[in-house]
């Protein structure tokens, strides 16, 4: 028996598998049925035979999977992570141990550290003196932008 599956019902097929992922949320189904997407499409411009299809399709949605996890899931991963942590030590305070001159940054030292360091180099706007106590205004690389508190 020869089975036959139109483009259309890989469409509809790759349709419910990608909604199926907001009930089920393992952030895995959606990449099977966008393989059934893709195998839709192709199915429309050129004739395949079901063996075929059904190779396409388990080749696209492991290709899929495979990109996802190993490639875009890691970058976005590490990305949220600095991110956050980053946007967590803005406002903190901390004490001047080193003043700024016109060739270098001053140093600052914190009770607790910041993304992993209890000295960072700081750059500021106004006057400080050692002892000072300045809040993180931002994070430029492995600088930190700071204001005086009043």
């Amino acid at each position: 028996m020869d089975m036959q599956m139109l483009y259309w019902h890989w469409l509809v097929f790759g349709i419910l598998l990608v909604i199926a992922e907001i009930f089920i949320p393992s952030f895995t189904i959606m990449w099977f049925g966008l393989g059934a997407i893709l195998v839709g499409l192709v199915s429309l411009v050129v004739e395949m035979s079901f063996n075929w299809q059904v190779l396409l399709w388990t080749l696209s949605s492991v290709g899929f999977t495979l990109v996802w996890f190993m490639l875009i899931k890691p970058k976005l991963a590490d990305r949220n992570q600095q991110g956050l942590a980053s946007e967590s030590a803005i406002g903190e305070a901390g004490q001047v141990i080193k003043l700024p001159t016109d060739t270098s940054n001053g140093k600052m030292r914190f009770s607790t550290p910041i993304l992993g360091y209890e000295e960072w180099e700081f750059s500021c706007d106004s006057e400080v003196a050692l002892g000072d106590r300045l809040h993180i205004k931002e994070i430029s690389e492995n600088v930190l932008l700071v204001t005086k508190l009043n």
